[in-house]
């Protein structure tokens, strides 16, 4: 399938992968806050932060992954996106640029869960990057 021009995508780095997310399903990206910790929630769920008086919850894409936690860096930015009409924060590693994909290719022959998270591959050149999908990753 071909992506037109005016399709963008933040590409952002959980881990050693690199990967992206649409961008208008993106509300802001912001640095880590102080979370407030949800007693007896699942490991993925990091808490809670206020944000301009909103609370949103906030997981670890890492975890989400299947990816162990790492201490939290400089880099690490809190992705805001719309879910379910909620804001969710997810923490990624590091977010890399706003991208635009000549070609995405459906994500066919997926043996493992964590790549059952993707709805497309993205191409630039030979450069391939999963695009996640939110529902999924989510869910």
């Amino acid at each position: 399938m071909a992506a037109t021009e005016k399709d963008q995508y933040i590409e952002l780095t959980v881990g050693t992968e690199t990967c992206a997310i649409r961008i208008e399903e993106i509300d802001e990206i912001i640095k880590v806050l102080a979370i407030t910790d949800i007693p007896f929630s699942r490991s993925e769920v990091k808490g809670v932060i206020n944000l301009r008086g909103k609370v949103v919850c906030v997981m670890s894409l890492r975890n989400l992954v299947g990816m162990p936690d790492e201490p939290y860096t400089k880099e690490n930015r809190i992705v805001v996106v719309r879910y379910r009409n909620e804001s969710v924060g997810l923490i990624v590693d590091k977010v890399n640029k706003v991208t635009t994909y000549a070609e995405i290719h459906p994500p066919s022959g997926q043996t493992s869960d964590r790549e059952g998270l993707f709805q497309g591959i993205g191409q630039n050149h030979d450069k391939l990057v999963g695009i996640l999908e939110l529902d999924k990753v989510l869910a």
